[in-house]
């Protein structure tokens, strides 16, 4: 009786060249390290990794198709589930596709808010990131206390929008709430004991023998290759390329803010250890920023285009033909006109954007989405070659994937 293994065509699609020096194993998708739904198959040479194949797909749930079969204001929220750890960042990069497409002008009180929602989401998804990149080396304290403060973040948005991991807080055309009484001032407190905590996290790890150790020239990226893989966000900037979309196409109110992009020459998981540290401090420049915008704005939140955007609840209430408007969006949606759009933003991982082809129905034709993490992930099977399997785990954690909008 001859017996075979399950794994074997895989492995000769892979062009694995097994012999008696190398072992292939499976890293995840269960591993804790792995960041969620990641499946690495790894060819070891003793500790050595000689060949990695990043194997996706276990979070697959169409959410792409089903944008196609949804309103464009019916998938909003579903965009929440693309990257979990930033949901705000993700409703308003497709709110913003859908505003191109119709030509929409969102009033100003509305881009102060969302703005801040943006960059509060923003600090919220570098602490997770730091938190479980610090757990993943083994610093248990610092994963505890940036958990404390990403849980005062999260009070501010829930005080906001009345949800703490998946937002739904932008609407097309601007934001369906205004900030409520308090909201600034708690905000600035938060703000002000930021830089002290930021601090405290530097303090723990920066200079910290063990955490230089394993990120010191580990998971090292030449600028040629970050720019080949299509890598955006920190992982460009880590590698010496200063370029982030919200300086070179400024969208929303970026334009007229005062703030620095941080870059590294280093290349390594350390230099971009530390742009996360100093992204957090331009993060809270640029609420000080908004929070001096925001008592100069008229109190408007959504823009006027009744055949788009349902008209506010008192006209609705009064007014018949609004009221009339209204049900026909809600029961068969808007009809953008034909055409095409992409509008990429700077999501906290990197360049997230959003390709909408429209043929007039309430239904796009096609809707695609850019994710950052889809080209870090596929970045592994040539970062990894050359490290130790010890390794393998910083810079999975470096690269800061997620793997809602990596499996979309």
């Amino acid at each position: 009786m001859q017996v075979t293994n399950k794994l074997t065509p895989f492995f000769e699609n892979l062009n694995f060249e097994r012999d008696d020096n190398t072992m292939v194993i499976n890293f995840g998708p269960q591993h804790p390290s792995a960041h969620g739904q990641l499946r690495l198959v790894l060819e070891l040479d003793g500790e050595l990794v000689t060949k990695a194949y990043p194997d996706i797909g276990y979070l697959h749930r169409g959410i792409e198709k089903m944008a196609e079969n949804m309103t464009y204001n019916e998938f909003l929220p579903t965009t929440d589930r693309l990257d979990y750890i930033a949901s705000t960042s993700n409703n308003y990069a497709y709110a913003l596709a859908v505003e191109k497409l119709i030509g929409l002008e969102v009033p100003r009180r509305a881009q102060v808010i969302r703005t801040m929602l943006l960059e509060l989401n923003r600090i919220i998804s570098h602490l997770f990131f730091l938190a479980t990149h610090a757990l993943d080396v083994g610093a248990m304290s610092v994963f505890l206390y940036a958990f404390r403060e990403r849980e005062f973040a999260m009070d501010l948005m829930e005080d906001y929008c009345g949800a703490r991991l998946t937002h739904s807080a932008v609407r097309i055309g601007g934001v369906p709430l205004d900030l409520p009484k308090g909201w600034l001032e708690n905000l600035t407190i938060y703000l002000d004991k930021l830089p002290q905590n930021i601090k405290m996290y530097e303090d723990l790890l920066t200079e910290n023998r063990i955490w230089k150790m394993r990120l010191e020239d580990v998971g090292t990226l030449s600028p040629e290759d970050a720019m080949s893989w299509g890598c955006s966000g920190v992982m460009l900037r880590g590698s010496g390329i200063p370029y982030d979309i919200r300086k070179e196409e400024p969208y929303e109110l970026y334009g007229e803010l005062d703030f620095d992009i941080p870059i590294s020459q280093s290349c390594d998981s350390l230099g971009r250890y530390k742009l996360y540290m100093e992204e957090m401090r331009q993060s809270k420049r640029i609420l000080e920023q908004l929070i001096e915008m925001y008592p100069q704005t008229e109190q408007k939140l959504m823009a006027h285009a009744p055949q788009y955007i349902s008209a506010p609840k008192e006209e609705i209430m009064t007014q018949n033909y609004a009221l009339m408007q209204h049900f026909v969006l809600v029961t068969q949606g808007m009809r953008p006109p034909k055409g095409e759009v992409y509008v990429p933003t700077e999501s906290p991982k990197g360049e997230l954007g959003f390709y909408i082809k429209s043929e007039g129905e309430p239904y796009a034709y096609r809707l695609k989405c850019r994710a950052p993490s889809f080209y870090h992930t596929g970045l592994l099977q040539e970062i990894l070659v050359g490290t130790y399997i010890a390794d393998v785990v910083t810079i999975i954690g470096s690269t800061n994937i997620v793997f809602g909008e990596v499996d979309r």
